[in-house]
Parts: C-alpha cells; structure tokens; sequence
C-alpha cells in the first residue's frame, strides 16, 4: 500500500475525531507520514511525537491486526517525544 493510501485511511479515521496533538510516523525506508490534528500529510517534519514502526506492522495496525499496545511491548513500535499524543492517537486508529 502506498504512503497516500495509507495517509487516506488516518485522515477517515481522524476526521472529526477532535484529535490535537503533532505525530509523525516513520515507517523507514517507506517515507513518514505526519499528522498535524486532523490534517494529515506525507513527508517528513516536526513533531511533538515521532512513532518509528515497520509500513507493514502499520498497515496491521490500521487494519485492527495489530494491538499499538501489543507492537509497543514487544519493540515493533518506539515511541519517541509526547507519549500522551501517541497514546491518544492509539485511541484514535
């Protein structure tokens, strides 16, 4: 799946959702995708937050494969800056 697919799937998933905090999310070699409120766009930029995870492990976690708690624990997810905006953008995806 490609960056603005994926990009797509936050922004249904975000829109509305009231959600206000910065987050990027690196997915490596894959690219980033950062989300800025409820605008979400591809590339790279500043964050209160920046989530490193696999693109596959994060297109399970959009499907519902994948628990943000589960990929956390078990290192397929960091967390770097604001916990609090990646904890809330897990109640958000």
């Amino acid at each position: 799946m490609d960056l603005e697919t994926v990009a797509g799937k936050i922004r249904e998933k975000l829109g509305g959702s009231g959600f206000d905090r910065s987050v990027r999310i690196d997915l490596g070699e894959a690219g980033s995708i950062l989300l800025d409120g409820t605008t979400v766009s591809v590339g790279p930029g500043e964050a209160d937050c920046t989530i490193s995870i696999a693109a596959d492990d994060f297109e399970d976690l959009l499907a519902g494969e994948l628990s943000p708690t589960s990929a956390f624990m078990t290192g397929r997810m960091t967390v770097e800056g604001d916990m609090s905006a990646a904890m809330a953008l897990s109640q958000m995806i």
